[in-house]
């Protein structure tokens, strides 16, 4: 366990701290940026923790709503997390598939009673919840990638998505969700001419949930997707590669977070909304900073490198804290039971145990600009023209 680890590892819990600590802070400027309105409803800022489901029948008593997920989520609340975000599957044959399958290993009313009480669980603990609900393509191919190829394809793909998004919007109502993102990084919709039908989604989820929405958007699309004027906090799964050689000293990698957040601020202006990590995660490997959205499963030989995992998230987190435009973060991921080894390799992202778990700890406790509530001001939310209306 982390607590069982001190004995040299100092200097990576307080690499954070000396992160924090190394360029002007917001007070020091003499204009700082006014910082967007809130989003309706949304307490800010998050500190959120991604809890992966086990939904195997292998694994049965172990997914959400189990007395193990109890655990994790105790677990997530003495690291500090003030939110948690659950992620439900359903499944697409390939990229080209016009349908989505709910069922996702297990039934899936069992599967939608069980999130149903892991909402419920985290309520009960004082902690927030975001609903994610996620597809899995069954030929392995990613789905930012799907493409029906007709108009009659894409028509049948809207609507069957239509109803998947919209049954767990149903749950996130049933169950007073805190935030419900409408959709995962779906590129070739949101960035393309077939964008008006993901407004129509979004509008078809405000029917039935009433709560606030994000669509999580990958981090090299954000800038072109075209449907963030219809939410309400803007998404990104920040998977943003913070250097390009290998062994890049902790200052690089700093210089590489510093980038991310200037980023973020400027999408943040440009539509006047906060700007939400609903991703953010390291594997546990050296140089992990370079390309962060490499999966585990996909590597062999791998060598664990705690420390690189541990600096990468000290370097991407640290700038955005004195960001008044930024809402928080979703560290990917644990999983439903934080005793199942079986989820991932020890290479893989969670940060439970190791030395990443210390600074997420020291993350979670230090004050954020979005802390201070006299920050906020009352400007209308923007309307911007040129995006679809």
């Amino acid at each position: 366990m982390v607590w069982a680890m001190r004995g040299g590892v100092l200097a990576i819990a307080l690499v954070l701290a000396i992160a924090l600590s190394s360029g002007p802070s917001l007070a020091a400027s003499e204009h700082p940026p006014p910082p967007p309105p809130p989003p309706p409803s949304l307490s800010l800022p998050i500190r959120g923790m991604t809890i992966g489901p086990i939904e195997s029948a292998v694994h049965p008593g172990l997914g959400y709503g189990s007395e193990a997920y109890g655990r994790a989520l105790d677990e997530s609340r003495r690291m500090g997390a003030t939110w948690v975000a659950l992620t439900p599957f359903g499944r697409v044959a390939n990229l080209k598939g016009r349908g989505i399958d709910p069922t996702f290993e297990r039934p899936f009313e069992e599967n939608r009673r069980d999130i149903a009480r892991a909402i419920d669980m985290a309520h009960e603990r004082g902690l927030r919840v975001m609903l994610v609900p996620h597809l899995w393509v069954e030929s392995g191919e990613w789905r930012a990638l799907i493409d029906p190829g007709t108009n009659e394809g894409w028509a049948e793909w809207e609507r069957s998505y239509t109803t998947f998004v919209r049954t767990w919007a149903e749950v996130a109502e049933a169950t007073q969700v805190d935030l419900f993102s409408c959709g995962v990084e779906l590129r070739s919709w949101v960035t393309s001419g077939r964008a008006p039908g993901f407004l129509r989604v979004i509008r078809e989820v405000r029917k039935t949930y009433h709560g606030p929405i994000t669509y999580s958007a990958n981090w090299d699309d954000v800038d072109d997707t075209m449907v963030l004027g219809e939410i309400d906090v803007i998404g990104i799964n920040a998977f943003y590669p913070l250097a390009e050689s290998d062994s890049a000293p902790f200052s690089k990698l700093l210089d590489g977070g510093k980038r991310v957040a200037e980023r973020a601020r400027t999408l943040s202006q440009i539509w006047n909304k906060s700007i939400l990590f609903t991703e953010i995660g390291y594997t546990t490997r050296p140089n992990p900073a370079i390309k962060p959205w490499e999966w585990p499963d996909h590597m062999k030989h791998v060598r664990v490198d705690q420390r690189a995992q541990a600096e990468a998230y000290s370097a991407l987190i640290a700038p955005q804290l004195d960001e008044p435009s930024f809402a928080g973060f979703f560290v990917w991921r644990t999983y439903s039971d934080p005793d199942d080894v079986s989820q991932e390799a020890e290479w893989g992202f969670s940060p439970r145990g190791k030395l990443a778990e210390l600074v997420l700890r020291d993350a979670f406790s230090a004050r954020w600009v979005t802390d201070l509530d006299k920050l906020w001001g009352h400007a209308p939310r923007a309307r911007v023209a040129g995006v679809y209306p």
